[in-house]
């Protein structure tokens, strides 16, 4: 048996360096990593698709902690119901579910284990959602002070503009993430995250929507 591992973190700000370290100790032959909300359906996570794709009969996927897999429920349910379909057993490094994890059909399946892994991915969902309350909570408070808060938006209007032209002309999100590039800050130079790219037009898309409907220009 083979272990597999995955590591997850949601912001270019953040890095899998501890959930790498911890992975390549219990001897994990090939480790699979991304930046991408744990928001993210399982289907849309294209590293999650490689590892599962590179496993074989009898590997085992390692995650750090459940909240590696995602942090929503439903689809962590869905994943957790993908995996045994395909009989892959998850190993949980740390945390509430920490231990092994296989398939209802395969003789070392633990119902109990099982419940705790659904409970993780409980607590991982209310976890989010906490943060996300608290998070606009203080925005929040900030715009009642007069202050503000928050990140300067990584995607300009240039770059909008830029990403705009090359949607037009069929550009997919990662086709048109090679053509643009930071002009200032720590990530001088560097092209944006998809998920930034894919933001920034979401926004001016509903912009254009409502400026359309209301007659204002967006």
């Amino acid at each position: 048996m083979d272990l597999i591992g995955y590591g997850r973190v949601s912001t270019d700000e953040q890095n899998t360096l501890r959930q790498r370290i911890d992975l390549e100790a219990v001897g994990c032959i090939r480790i699979f990593e991304e930046k991408i909300s744990g928001k993210i359906s399982h289907e849309k996570r294209p590293e999650l698709a490689k590892a599962l794709d590179w496993m074989r009969h009898g590997d085992m996927l390692c995650v750090q902690e459940v909240d590696r897999l995602g942090r929503n429920l439903l689809d962590g349910l869905l994943l957790m119901g993908h995996l045994g379909t395909q009989g892959i057993p998850l190993r949980v490094l740390k945390g509430i579910g920490a231990g092994d994890h296989y398939p209802e059909e395969h003789p070392k399946h633990d119902p109990q284990a099982d419940m705790m892994l659904k409970l993780a991915m409980l607590l991982a969902e209310e976890r989010r959602k906490d943060i996300s309350r608290k998070t606009k909570n203080g925005l929040e408070a900030a715009r009642k002070s007069g202050k503000q808060l928050g990140r300067r938006p990584v995607m300009t209007e240039t770059m909008v503009i830029q990403a705009l032209a090359l949607r037009g002309k069929g550009f997919s999100i990662r086709q048109i993430q090679p053509h643009l590039r930071i002009a200032e800050g720590k990530n001088k130079g560097k092209s944006p995250s998809t998920g930034a790219i894919s933001q920034a037009l979401r926004d001016h898309d509903v912009a254009t929507r409502e400026g359309a409907l209301t007659g204002a220009r967006p």
